[in-house]
């Protein structure tokens, strides 16, 4: 519409005579300012619906009602001649609503830094409007249903396949999922209210006199009351560095007006990731309708932020905190020592303990877990949830499988084609027959039962401090086991070789070809060897990787001598390496035999032995092989999913940066303390070998000190090796460059402490 024909109507229907029209921002409409006899108002233009003529009637009288208390601190809707809050007009065949509203001064918090004082102001403000709300009700307006309401947070999930970023996209599903557990089935027990729904930055304004008023009541809706809370705290905050910290501030002001309660208090976190949630969610679908719409997406980047920020914040934490703002005290927490009494009345104390200071862990997400007090730990130890923790992906293969069927492999379902299929696309041709269990020590049995049937050979060759699983036969052929001092020491099957570690060689350190020089040596144990079992980097000898040409001499003489060479990927695969999928790989062997287990199902239990068709055929001549729920649906549906997700959130790549950049910072330590004798390792699977100074003797005492220190610090990391001096760190392969620095940042910081 013309803005000539705009003040042509508004001076027959309103009796304005407009000295100025100028045109605002809009988001669903457009708006005006309107200048007439010195006075300034808000001229709203909207397409015409009985839906808009409902809900802009419904909102004017919201307005009259709440000017009631003559504050000027609420638009305040403007007659027309006739005496009506709106006019219907129409202009080329085509109907609008006109409406005009009091021009209220301020300037927007948006373009203010919103200080301390004015968050406590904000409490109050937002205080007093909901308590003058709570005695309000209109038919038209808690009929609403919005997908900006915190409330109806599911309907913006079809928005969310415009998330481009997968890293980003799966911080919403996250929440989303957690709003379905923990939000929902609570919702009806709530005070619900009308609220404004939509106390951003950019309708709040604050004038000379530093006092609050507000605009755009177009969202209003009928909604749980702490909602309102929610929303205000959501958009001042988002621009803090501490969004709890500064949303107590908010929170303890409105609490002054209206008592909040235990149960609104306890999900406040959840609703304020929601309400971030229906915001990016909202940005990514107008970038994809309308890359111009700038007003829809002024608020995207600060939302994103705030939302990396919460999901490094435990649940708990921010509920103490806003516990603590309302005048209560913290929830009530276990002591360590009930839970290790209880643990200890029901299993053996064979089942070790983490840390001096044993820790409870109640939740996680990605490469973070919440502790039972509410603190947040950086795990840069825990490989077996290769995609991170409580990956929303994950969790949704796993109900909507076993809402459906979970059964054994003697009955046919699509899902172990499915997912044999696209594992088996990972590995060379050769290697075409998988066989799924239930963990890496029971693929680990499987796979010496296959290579003693198929080589008609008796002894199994294995390398010093290798594990390979718990089961007897695991037990057997794991040097780390039974060579330790409480082991059942070397069955007589066994043939074990030296650990080729390249930084504590037995060989002159000038050798050029060490690694050739071990396998050399390893082959005149070859004889009879059924299978040479190892791993391509030992992650229980210390993280030590194959030297160079070891496993081509070693696979090749033990082919000769009609053995087979079986690689345990448990803790290598799936692209932890970066730049290798497989640890073999690095190497540049195929092996007969492959043991997969931990990692392939994030945690699940699931394993998997992969082989040549060769030796298949050989395993099936013998009796039959019926893993009691290998395969089943559930597992191949979770397994299925975790590649997926390292496909589409580039994992395997995200392996490889950031691997290499941990790598580099922590071998600047190395050069920095005399302490850290070697950094060893690939992508995300690293280690650090602790020694005295002055030479190269093991020192497990400072690495685990080192290691409870980072504890203390909220940083998770382990120890081992044979001496239990090398610092292990395996993180989720999530893992930013931000992480590793806060490891490294926190290694340099004890060290210079301890050593200084």
């Amino acid at each position: 519409m013309e803005t000539l024909q705009l003040r042509k109507k508004t001076k027959l229907l309103f009796g304005f005579n407009i000295t100025s029209l100028k045109k605002l921002t809009g988001y669903d409409n457009d708006n005006y300012l309107v200048v007439c006899k010195g006075n300034k108002y808000i001229l709203k233009k909207y397409y015409y619906s009985k839906k808009n003529e409902s809900i802009i009637s419904a909102e004017n009288d919201c307005l009259f009602y709440l000017n009631k208390s003559n504050q000027e601190i609420f638009p305040r809707p403007i007659l027309s001649i006739n005496n009506n809050g709106f006019e219907i007009i129409t202009h080329r065949r085509k109907k609008y609503i006109i409406r005009i509203l009091s021009y209220i001064e301020g300037k927007f918090l948006g373009e203010n830094k919103i200080s301390e004082k004015t968050l406590k102001s904000l409490g109050l403000f937002i205080g007093k409007m909901s308590k003058l709300l709570m005695r309000y009700n209109n038919d038209k307006i808690s009929s609403r249903i919005l997908n900006w309401d915190i409330q109806n947070l599911k309907l913006n999930e079809k928005f969310i396949r415009y998330i481009k970023d997968p890293s980003k996209r799966k911080i919403v599903l996250f929440y989303f999922q957690q709003f379905d557990e923990f939000v929902e089935p609570k919702l009806k027990e709530l005070r619900r209210s009308i609220i404004h729904n939509d106390a951003n930055e950019w309708n709040l304004l604050i004038n000379k006199k530093k006092e609050l008023s507000i605009i755009d009541f177009g969202d209003l809706s009928e909604s749980q009351l702490i909602n309102e809370v929610a929303v205000a705290i959501t958009y001042s905050t988002y621009g803090k560095n501490d969004p709890i910290k500064s949303g107590c501030i908010l929170l303890k002001s409105y609490n002054r007006i209206i008592k909040l309660t235990d149960l609104e208090i306890s999900l406040l976190y959840y609703l304020i990731a929601s309400k971030l949630c229906i915001s990016v969610c909202n940005s990514a679908y107008s970038k994809e309708i309308n890359p111009s719409n700038k007003y829809a997406l002024i608020s995207e980047k600060k939302a994103w932020k705030m939302l990396e920020k919460l999901i490094k914040i435990s649940p708990k934490f921010a509920e103490n905190e806003f516990r603590k703002a309302t005048g209560r005290k913290p929830l009530k927490v276990k002591k360590i020592k009930k839970y290790i009494d209880e643990r200890n009345s029901v299993i053996s104390p064979i089942f070790s303990v983490s840390y001096d200071n044993p820790i409870a862990f109640e939740r996680s997400a990605f490469q973070y877990m919440f502790d039972n007090e509410g603190k947040t730990y950086l795990d840069a130890y825990n490989n077996i949830p290769i995609v991170g923790h409580a990956h929303p992906k994950i969790n949704d293969a796993i109900t909507r499988q076993i809402k459906k069927l979970n059964t054994n492999t003697r009955y046919l379902h699509d899902n172990l084609y499915r997912y044999a299929k696209k594992l088996l696309d990972k590995f060379p041709k050769i290697l075409n027959k998988i066989y799924f269990v239930n963990s890496g020590s029971e693929a680990s049995d499987l796979a010496i039962k296959m290579a003693l049937n198929h080589s008609k050979n008796k002894r199994i060759m294995v390398v010093e401090n290798g594990y390979h699983g718990h089961t007897q036969t695991g037990t057997d052929i794991s040097h780390y086991k039974y060579g330790n001092i409480k082991g059942q020491g070397v069955k007589d099957y066994i043939t074990h070789v030296p650990m080729p570690d390249l930084y504590r060689s037995i060989y002159d350190k000038n050798e050029k070809n060490i690694g050739r020089k071990y396998a050399i040596d390893a082959t005149s144990n070859v004889k009879n060897i059924a299978a040479f079992i190892s791993e391509p980097i030992l992650g229980c000898g210390g993280q030590v990787p194959l030297p160079k040409n070891y496993l081509k001499i070693l696979y090749k003489k033990v082919r000769e001598n009609k053995g087979v060479c079986i690689s345990d990927e448990v803790q290598t695969g799936f692209g932890r390496l970066g730049k290798y999928f497989w640890g073999f790989e690095m190497h540049d062997v195929i092996p007969d035999i492959i043991i997969l287990g931990k990692p392939m199902g994030n945690g699940h239990p699931i394993g998997a032995v992969v082989t040549t068709a060769k030796i298949a055929n050989s395993f099936e001549k013998g009796v039959e092989f019926f893993s009691s729920f290998g395969g089943n649906p559930v597992s191949c549906a979770v397994g299925l999913s975790v590649l997926n997700i390292i496909e589409e959130e580039g994992l395997q790549d995200n392996a490889k940066i950031v691997g290499n950049y941990y790598k580099n910072k922590l071998n600047s330590l190395k050069d920095k303390y005399k302490v850290i004798g070697d950094v060893r390792g690939q992508g995300l699977f690293l280690g650090i070998e602790i020694i005295h100074k002055n030479d190269k003797k093991p020192n497990a005492k400072l690495a685990k000190y080192i290691k409870n220190k980072l504890r203390d610090n909220h940083i998770l990391v382990g120890t081992d090796g044979p001496y239990n001096n090398v610092i292990k760190t395996k993180p989720p392969i999530c893992f930013e460059k931000v992480d590793a620095k806060t490891v490294v940042d926190s290694i340099d910081m004890i060290l210079s402490e301890k050593l200084t």
